[in-house]
C-alpha cells in the first residue's frame, strides 16, 4: 500500500470519527436537560411529611424561612369534639389492655369515615389508644363528621354504630350514642364550612427552551431542599415535624420517574403546590412556595404559570396572598388552624 493510500485511509477515518463525534454532540444538545454529575452521596427521603426587587437574593432569604431541622414530635390523632360524633363506653371495673386490643375492630373505619376508640389509663389518668400493657376504666369512640369525600351519612353512621356496640359488647361497656339525625345534621355543616376553606395552590414551571431530564429535575430541587417522595414523580420539602405532611410537593410525570433510563425521558413542565390546610401556617409554606417556583424558574429557565398557562407575577402572587390570609383567619376562627390534628383530619 502506497504512503498516499495509507493517508487518505488514515484521513477519511479522522473524518468519520469527527461526523460520529458531531452527531453524538448534535443528538445530546437535541435530548433533554442532564443533572451535572456530582460526588456520590446518600439521598434523603421523603418519612414515612411580594417577590420584588432583587430576585435571587430574595428567593433565598425566602427559601431560609422554613427550619431545615426537623423536630421529633409526631401527631397523633385524638379524638375532638369539632370534627367527630362521640360516643361515651362506661365499664363497671377497669379492664387490661390486652383484653381491649382484643376485642377491637379489625378495621376502624365506617364506609369513607374513620373512627377511633380511645381508653382512659387508670394510671395517668389520660385518654390514649388502648396499649397492651395498661388499664383503662372508660372508653370513648368517635366517628369523624365529614373529610375530603364529603359529610358522614346515614349508613356510614349505622356502620359506626354496630362495631363500636360490638366491642361495647366483648368489654362489658355501656354506649350511649350521640342521636343519628344530630350526627348528620352536624357533618352536613361541618362539610359546608370544609368545603368553602378548602384550598390547594399550585403553580407550573414550563421550559423556556430545552427540555428536562428526571435527573436535572432533582438535582435542581435537590439544591432547594427538596428530597424524593414515595411515589414515583414526586419530591417533597419536609416538614419540621416528624410524621406531618411536607410543606410543599413538586411533581412530574410519572411514567417518565420509572422509565428504564429516566435521563432521556424529556419533561417540560413541573407542578409546585402546597396544601393550605394540611400545613401548618408556622413554617411559612406562602412563602416557600413563591421563593422555591422564583428559584427554580431562575436555576432550570422556566416560566411561572398558573393551570391555564398564564403568568403568574408578583403582583398576582400579592393577591393570591390576600385571599389566604382571609383564609387562614376563617379556619383559627372555626379552631381549625391550617396544620393542626383537627384540620389534617377534616381536610384529608
Amino acid at each position: 500500500m502506497s504512503t498516499l493510500t495509507i493517508a487518505l485511509a488514515s484521513l477519511g477515518g479522522v473524518v468519520l470519527a469527527g461526523v460520529v463525534a458531531h452527531g453524538a454532540w448534535q443528538a445530546r444538545k437535541a435530548g433533554p436537560k442532564r443533572a451535572v454529575p456530582t460526588p456520590e452521596r446518600s439521598e434523603p427521603r421523603e418519612p414515612v411529611m411580594d417577590l420584588e426587587g432583587d430576585a435571587p437574593a430574595l428567593a433565598d432569604d425566602a427559601l431560609a424561612a422554613p427550619p431545615d431541622r426537623r423536630v421529633n414530635r409526631r401527631i397523633v390523632n385524638r379524638l375532638d369534639a369539632l370534627i367527630d360524633a362521640i360516643a361515651p363506653l362506661r365499664i363497671e371495673a377497669p379492664v387490661s389492655g390486652a383484653m381491649v386490643l382484643a376485642h377491637l375492630p379489625t378495621t376502624r373505619r365506617a364506609g369513607g369515615k374513620p373512627f377511633l376508640i380511645e381508653g382512659l389509663n387508670t394510671e395517668s389518668g389520660e385518654w390514649e389508644a388502648p396499649a397492651h400493657s395498661q388499664r383503662y376504666g372508660e372508653f370513648q369512640a368517635g366517628v369523624q363528621l365529614a373529610n375530603r369525600t364529603g359529610p358522614l351519612n346515614e349508613i356510614e353512621y349505622s356502620e359506626f354504630v354496630q362495631k363500636v356496640q360490638a366491642f361495647a359488647d366483648g368489654v362489658g361497656a355501656m354506649a350511649d350514642f350521640p342521636d343519628m339525625l344530630e350526627a348528620v345534621a352536624s357533618a352536613r355543616e361541618l362539610d359546608a364550612f370544609a368545603s368553602q376553606h378548602d384550598a390547594q395552590l399550585a403553580v407550573h414551571l414550563q421550559a423556556r427552551s430545552a427540555a428536562w431530564s428526571v435527573g436535572y429535575i432533582l438535582q435542581h430541587a435537590g439544591r432547594h431542599g427538596f428530597v424524593p417522595g414515595v411515589v414515583p414523580g414526586r419530591l417533597v420539602l419536609p416538614a419540621p415535624d416528624e410524621g406531618a405532611p411536607p410543606v410543599l410537593t413538586l411533581t412530574f410525570d410519572s411514567q417518565a420517574a420509572l422509565a428504564d433510563d429516566p435521563n432521556l425521558a424529556a419533561l417540560r413542565d413541573v407542578t409546585l403546590s402546597f396544601d393550605v390546610p394540611q400545613t401548618d401556617a408556622g413554617a411559612a409554606p406562602f412563602v416557600a412556595w413563591q421563593a422555591s417556583a422564583q428559584a427554580l424558574s431562575l436555576g432550570m429557565d422556566a416560566s411561572i404559570v398558573d393551570d391555564h398557562g398564564r403568568p403568574l407575577t408578583p403582583e398576582g402572587f400579592g393577591a393570591i396572598g390576600a385571599e389566604l390570609s382571609q383564609l387562614y383567619t376563617a379556619l383559627q376562627e372555626r379552631d381549625l388552624a391550617a396544620g393542626t390534628a383537627a384540620a389534617r383530619r377534616l381536610f384529608s
